[in-house]
């Protein structure tokens, strides 16, 4: 294993995390008794594989059901001073709600503290604000930090880029949780004021929300060869220095598998990505023209300003996944939780195309004639079932 200053935390961070989205029995607690011996035994033999190939980094969080109950079959009988225990608590307008789940994370974990508490979802400038207010979470958090059951706190975000550096900017957390991966660098600019307050730098889900990529289409296997997409996309994120450790959301022990091959290429990085990442770029423009590639972002409305509260940008992004890439899959899985991720993932489905006027909305964009068309298009491919955030099923 390869390790990273996790910013002005001195820890030094694995550049895999073992994040515990997807071991854990059940998405609310359930008495201890109730989860069965397989499922809890595949948990544990999920951390003892973390461990063996060096990953200390433990990832949860009080709003995965049963991750942290479960962990306390096996955390407390390893040695407290080699393991970097990290939980996550969603900010609340009551601090003495956020306090007691906090208080409820440390009795399920039996641990004495946390080395990373992360408030978890600071996803929009209201969150922020109340967040950050006298007497807010943050507060309570420092509080927590004083009496020593917290060592560093950061926070979790899938908000819009201006939010997240405007958090940062606050100078008060240590490291932060985000997205950003090869199909979706609009974070970079977070990344970039991240190493600037020199902060711990934490990136969310790059296999499953980076592209599904444990299950890619064959196109995209074919462009990222002779790596996987999986290791493709790690090895793109590990050669910036300014990212310190990816997320492994492993459901079994052999997830972990695929991630290591990533760590022999890490001193090639140079050598190896630009071919793929020429390739990659290439045939984007192929399926979809070079000024569309190079300008499709440009002038879009947010959507909290867009009639029905369509959210545009990322309709037009999944619509360039799939017909670029192939990624049908994955652009029908996050098109469908439009509507129904809350604000983890904003805004509206393009329903109804032929009964709004953007006209207004789109003044700004170099193709505002045809967006509304390719925002139908993209509705009659992407529009399925729909799709509840895994923490809502």
């Amino acid at each position: 294993m390869q390790y990273r200053r996790f910013g002005r935390t001195n820890l030094q961070m694995p550049v895999f995390s073992c994040g515990g989205m997807r071991y854990q029995f059940q998405w609310q607690d359930v008495p201890m008794s109730q989860i069965p011996d397989e499922n809890q035994g595949n948990l544990e033999a999920i951390i003892n594989k973390s461990l063996e190939v060096g990953i200390n980094h433990i990832e949860t969080a009080r709003g995965y059901g049963t991750s942290e109950m479960q962990l306390v079959k096996i955390l407390p009988q390893l040695p407290r001073e080699k393991i970097i225990v990290q939980t996550k608590v969603s900010p609340s307008q009551d601090v003495r709600e956020f306090r007691r789940k906090f208080e409820q994370s440390l009795q399920f974990l039996r641990l004495d503290y946390v080395d990373l508490l992360g408030i978890h979802g600071i996803n929009t400038e209201e969150i922020l604000d109340d967040t950050m207010a006298e007497g807010g979470c943050w507060q309570e958090a420092k509080k927590l930090q004083q009496q020593g059951k917290v060592r560093f706190i950061g926070f979790s975000t899938h908000a819009p880029t201006d939010v997240i550096v405007k958090t940062i900017a606050t100078n008060c957390y240590d490291y932060l949780n985000l997205h950003w991966y090869y199909i979706f660098q609009n974070n970079w600019l977070a990344i970039e004021a991240a190493k600037q307050h020199d902060m711990g730098v934490f990136i969310i889900s790059p296999s499953d929300k980076g592209g599904h990529l444990y299950n890619p289409p064959p196109k995209l296997v074919a462009l990222c060869s002779p790596l996987s997409p999986m290791v493709f996309n790690d090895l793109f994120c590990l050669s910036h220095p300014a990212v310190h450790t990816l997320s492994i959301g492993a459901a079994r022990a052999k997830d972990f598998d695929e991630h290591l091959k990533t760590l022999p290429l890490l001193d090639r990085a140079e050598e190896i990505l630009p071919a793929i990442i020429e390739r990659l770029q290439g045939e984007m423009i192929n399926c979809l023209g070079d000024n569309w590639v190079k300008t499709w972002s440009l002038g879009l409305p947010s959507w909290e300003n867009t009639p029905n509260h369509i959210n545009i940008p990322s309709i037009l992004w999944l619509r360039n996944l799939a017909i670029a890439y192939d990624m049908i899959d994955f652009a029908k899985a996050r098109y469908n939780l439009l509507g129904n991720g809350g604000h983890w993932f904003p805004g509206q489905q393009a329903k109804d195309m032929e009964k709004l006027d953007l006209t207004a909305c789109l003044a700004a964009s170099p193709h505002a004639d045809k967006i509304p068309y390719l925002l139908a298009e993209t509705h009659r491919l992407l529009s399925g079932e729909t799709v509840q955030r895994l923490s809502s099923s």
